[in-house]
C-alpha cells in the first residue's frame, strides 16, 4: 500500500516507525522541512513539498495527516478529495470553519477516515467499555477525569513556546490538545449533552493566546453528571478516571494501566442501607505493555480500514463530534 505521510514531528515519526515496524516500506513524505527533529531516519524515501503534485505523481491509497491542528484540513480535504483513506490526528481541525467541507468531501468520494483518538485502543479502557456494557456498575451516576502535564516537559529537544500545543495560531491550547477524554468519555459512556467550562492561562508558561487550565462541566445524555479537568502545568503527570454507579466503581490510571472495579451489587437507597463491603477486581494490561502499543494497533487497524477489511473504530463523525465539544467548551 502506498502511503503519504503529511508531518514528520514527533507524532509523525512515531507513525512513520510503527508503519515500517508493520512491514509497509511504500512510503511517501509530504513535508515543508519545519519539523525539529533530525532527518537521518528519513533518508531514502521520496520526499515532496507540494500537496496537489504528490497525489496526483505517486497517487497514494492511504494518506496520514499529522501536521500542526491548524494545518489538518489543508492536507485532509484535498486527501479526500482524492478518495484516500485517511488516519487524521486529532483533534481534527483548529476550528469548525472548514469541517463541513471534509465530510462532503469524503462522503463524495468514498474516503475512509479514521480519527487518531489512541486511547480507545487501551487494553484497560475496553475492559472499562465491556464492564460498563454488560451493566456491571449498574446506572451511571457521575465522571470524572483529570489529565495533568507539564507542557515544556512534552519535547525536550525544542521549544516549547514554539511547539503547536503553545500557539492559537496552530491551534493549541490545552482543551484542543488534550482532547482524548472528551473522545473516550463518549466512547465509554455515551452521548455529551451539556458542556460548560471555566478555562484561561493561569500559569507563567510562556503561551500565545491559548488556555493552560481548564475545568469542564458535563452532562450525559443517560443521565450522568460529570467533570473533566486538564492542564499543562501539573509535575509529576497525572491522567486519571472514575466511574461510579449504583454497583460499583471503576478506577482506571494512565500511570500504569490499571483499571479497579469496586463491586457493591446492585442495593442503593434506603434510609439506613447497609454498608456492603466492595468486591475488588483489577484489571492490568498484558505484560510489557508500553504507550506505543496504543499507536502501533490503531495504524494496524488503519491498514484494515484502508483496505476496506474493517470500518473505523474512530469515526469522522466521532472526531468532529469532539471539536465540537472542544470549542463549546472554549466558548
Amino acid at each position: 500500500m502506498k502511503i503519504l505521510l503529511a508531518g514528520l514531528g514527533s507524532i509523525g515519526r512515531r507513525h512513520f516507525r510503527n508503519l515500517l515496524a508493520l512491514g509497509e516500506k511504500d512510503l511517501v513524505l509530504y513535508r515543508t522541512h519545519t519539523a525539529t527533529l533530525p532527518d537521518d531516519e528519513l533518508a531514502g524515501y521520496p520526499v515532496e513539498t507540494d500537496l496537489t503534485q504528490a497525489l496526483q505523481k505517486h497517487r497514494p491509497q492511504a494518506v496520514i495527516v499529522a501536521n500542526p491542528t491548524a494545518l489538518h484540513l489543508d492536507v485532509a480535504i484535498p486527501a479526500a478529495q482524492a478518495g484516500c483513506a485517511m488516519l487524521l490526528e486529532k483533534p481534527i481541525a483548529e476550528n469548525l470553519s472548514r469541517v463541513e467541507d471534509l465530510r462532503r468531501a469524503a462522503e463524495e468520494s468514498g474516503s475512509r477516515i479514521l480519527v487518531g483518538f489512541q486511547f480507545r485502543y487501551h487494553p484497560t479502557l475496553q475492559k472499562a467499555k465491556s464492564l460498563l456494557q454488560n451493566g456491571d456498575l449498574g446506572k451511571i451516576l457521575t465522571v470524572h477525569a483529570h489529565w495533568g502535564e507539564y507542557l515544556p516537559n512534552w519535547h525536550p529537544w525544542e521549544d516549547y513556546r514554539q511547539s503547536y500545543a503553545a500557539r492559537e495560531d496552530l491551534g493549541g491550547g490545552v482543551i484542543r490538545t488534550l482532547t482524548h477524554p472528551l473522545d473516550y468519555l463518549r466512547y465509554l459512556l455515551g452521548e455529551i449533552e451539556t458542556i460548560r467550562a471555566l478555562q484561561g492561562q493561569v500559569s507563567p508558561l510562556e503561551l500565545s493566546g491559548v488556555e493552560d487550565v481548564a475545568e469542564m462541566s458535563l452532562r450525559f445524555a443517560n443521565g450522568a453528571i460529570g467533570g473533566l479537568h486538564v492542564n499543562y502545568v501539573q509535575r509529576p503527570a497525572v491522567h486519571r478516571l472514575e466511574i461510579v454507579g449504583t454497583a460499583g466503581t471503576l478506577r482506571w490510571d494512565n500511570a500504569d494501566g490499571s483499571l479497579l472495579h469496586l463491586s457493591v451489587g446492585e442495593a442503593f437507597g434506603g434510609i439506613y442501607p447497609q454498608p456492603a463491603a466492595p468486591t475488588q477486581t483489577v484489571y492490568q494490561p498484558p505484560a510489557g505493555f508500553e504507550r506505543n502499543q496504543l499507536f502501533l494497533a490503531q495504524t494496524a487497524h488503519f491498514l484494515r480500514v484502508a483496505s476496506g477489511q474493517e470500518n473505523p473504530l474512530c469515526s469522522l463523525q466521532d472526531g468532529i463530534r469532539a471539536l465540537e465539544l472542544a470549542m463549546a467548551a472554549k466558548a
